[in-house]
């Protein structure tokens, strides 16, 4: 299994997307302390930024006591060179965020991925604070509770046609735009040689039935 990427976004297996059409934007704001002579004289609110969001992503993840090696904060945003999403670019057609870690107890990997945002950083805040509303099961005795929760956010491997992940089998490039459409075309235009009446092989064939369905996924159009 090839190791999840932080850019271009790796969207969970098996996780609806949200059409593009009912994506609105969310009330998530960043409360900035004004301070005259070292004391807090009021606060102001402002748009949240990308870098904002990462950082509370980063801080619930920190008091989840999850280790930094083997996160990894996915979206379609280019990288800074720490390797976390880029604030300054423009903003990418597909707004969906996800969040891969490895649970300390179970050794588990985890995911929590959101896009009903039209904003990267407000479904990256929105992943903070859904991080936050978890935890505090943990915080009112809810170990167990929280455990089992988060069992449902199991981090699942992607069906592959020799390894491949589905962009791969259909020649498609890393940050290159797919819609269902252009997938389809691909399928079928492959099919065909795919097929053991056509010259392929069953295996050929199946694989390549995963790799669409595993792509019809990602785009939110289940096959």
């Amino acid at each position: 299994m090839e190791p999840i990427k932080a850019y271009p976004l790796a969207w969970p297996v098996g996780w609806k997307r949200t059409e593009p059409v009912m994506r609105r934007r969310a009330q998530f704001g960043k409360s900035q302390g004004v301070y005259r002579d070292g004391q807090l004289a009021y606060k102001t609110k402002g748009e949240i930024s990308v870098a904002d969001a990462v950082a509370r992503c980063g801080a619930e993840l920190r008091r989840m006591r999850v280790s930094e090696e083997g996160t990894v904060i996915s979206t379609n945003l280019k990288l800074r060179l720490d390797g976390l999403p880029r604030s300054d670019q423009r903003r990418p057609d597909d707004p969906g965020a996800a969040v891969y870690w490895v649970d300390r107890s179970s050794a588990a990997k985890r995911c929590m991925a959101i896009d009903r945002y039209d904003l990267v950083e407000h479904n990256l805040a929105a992943i903070a604070a859904t991080l936050d509303a978890m935890r505090a099961i943990e915080r009112h005795g809810g170990a167990e509770i929280l455990d089992r929760a988060f069992t449902g956010f199991t981090a699942l491997p992607a069906p592959t046609m020799g390894q491949k992940p589905w962009r791969q089998v259909f020649g498609f490039k890393d940050g290159d735009e797919v819609s269902p459409t252009r997938l389809e075309a691909a399928w079928r235009a492959l099919r065909s040689a795919a097929h053991p009446d056509k010259g392929g092989s069953p295996e050929a064939f199946q694989g390549l039935q995963q790799a669409y369905e595993a792509g019809c996924r990602e785009l939110g159009n289940p096959p």
